[in-house]
């Protein structure tokens, strides 16, 4: 990979000005980048840049991960890069230092759709747990959710939720919502034939006319924050042996203000088979709580945020649904599908919908 293949607007002069607009040199200038690594996801390209520099500190930085959209996408560039352009522009400079990475540049073009993230990199410093879908230890995954914690305590109840920071959703006017997610299940349904049981079948149809009734919890705006939406485990670097480094959360476009519980429900209950699962749940959600209270929440005991999590449960049943519409490989819904039903029928989620 060359670098004519990185987006136009990564130059020696550009990194030298958002470089130095951050704050990460105060003298010198870029003369030369390399790209040493280069690979694509499914909704992004990634690049590991080598810099070199004319006159620059000891301190800056000599390497840099470039998060860009797919301009080759059959279908154009991605248009979600803007959320998480706006992630690290808006929300990560007001949060405390190392929950996430340092991002030096965001930018997204709204003619075209292009967009990027100028992010620090971590390689050297920090890894992903363990390789998809192996899931981390307990010690690993305790790590994981006490920086979700401090991330979540960050925003707790802030009073610019859905203010300046992110929007609040409108039931009582989101009809479009709730009939997307009804044509969503009829096609799932339709595709899955006889491998979607009556029972099941039957639990989505009961989940879908209970849904504006289960929003009731959401619409009290109380003890809500900003959560990650996209939030497994391989999307938390965790500080390597030996290392003072924090946990650092990534992958921030699918960010928005709700129930912190979510993100935990998709992190365990979405992600993980029963045995093991049981046997982390309960005391990881008892970890959470632990670092909650001591980031400074107040009024909120574990019985709320275990009455919160099996809400979240059962919401969760919605995420396969989506992925199956959108596209997402079977690979990952079909499993989701299966785990997130074991999950909510372990924590009687159906009698909510009594």
């Amino acid at each position: 990979m060359t670098n004519p293949s990185l987006p136009k607007a990564i130059t020696p002069a550009d990194l030298t000005d958002a470089l130095r607009t951050s704050g990460a040199i105060d003298r010198g200038r870029v003369i030369d980048v390399a790209v040493e690594i280069s690979f694509a996801t499914v909704l992004s390209h990634i690049f590991r840049l080598r810099l070199n520099y004319a006159d620059a500190g000891a301190d800056a930085p000599a390497t840099l991960i470039l998060k860009a959209g797919l301009a080759d996408r059959p279908d154009g560039p991605w248009f979600g890069g803007q959320h998480e352009v706006a992630f690290y522009r808006d929300l990560a400079p007001a949060m405390p230092a190392g929950i996430t990475p340092r991002c030096f540049d965001a930018q997204w073009d709204g003619e075209t759709g292009t967009w990027y993230l100028l992010l620090e990199d971590l390689t050297e410093t920090h890894l992903v747990a363990t390789r998809w879908p192996v899931p981390p230890t307990f010690a690993q995954c305790e790590a994981i959710i006490r920086a979700r914690a401090r991330c979540q305590a960050a925003w707790w109840d802030d009073t610019r939720l859905g203010v300046t920071v992110g929007t609040w959703r409108d039931w009582s006017a989101d009809d479009e919502v709730l009939s997307n997610m009804a044509a969503q299940f009829a096609g799932f349904a339709g595709d899955m034939g006889d491998r979607l049981s009556d029972e099941r079948r039957a639990l989505h149809e009961r989940f879908l006319e209970a849904a504006p009734r289960l929003a009731a919890r959401y619409r009290t705006r109380r003890n809500m924050t900003v959560i990650q939406g996209d939030a497994h485990v391989w999307n938390c670097f965790l500080p390597r042996a030996n290392s003072t480094n924090t946990a650092r959360l990534f992958d921030w476009d699918a960010w928005r203000v709700d129930m912190g519980s979510h993100d935990l429900a998709y992190m365990m209950a979405m992600h993980w088979y029963p045995e093991l699962r049981q046997r982390f749940e309960s005391r990881l959600l008892d970890a959470f709580h632990r670092e909650l209270t001591a980031q400074g929440v107040q009024g909120y005991d574990r019985q709320a945020l275990s009455d919160d999590y099996r809400l979240s449960v059962l919401w969760q049943l919605a995420t396969p649904i989506w992925q199956h519409a959108i596209g997402i490989p079977p690979v990952i819904w079909w499993n989701n599908f299966e785990r997130i039903h074991q999950a909510a029928d372990d924590l009687g989620c159906r009698d909510l919908l009594a």
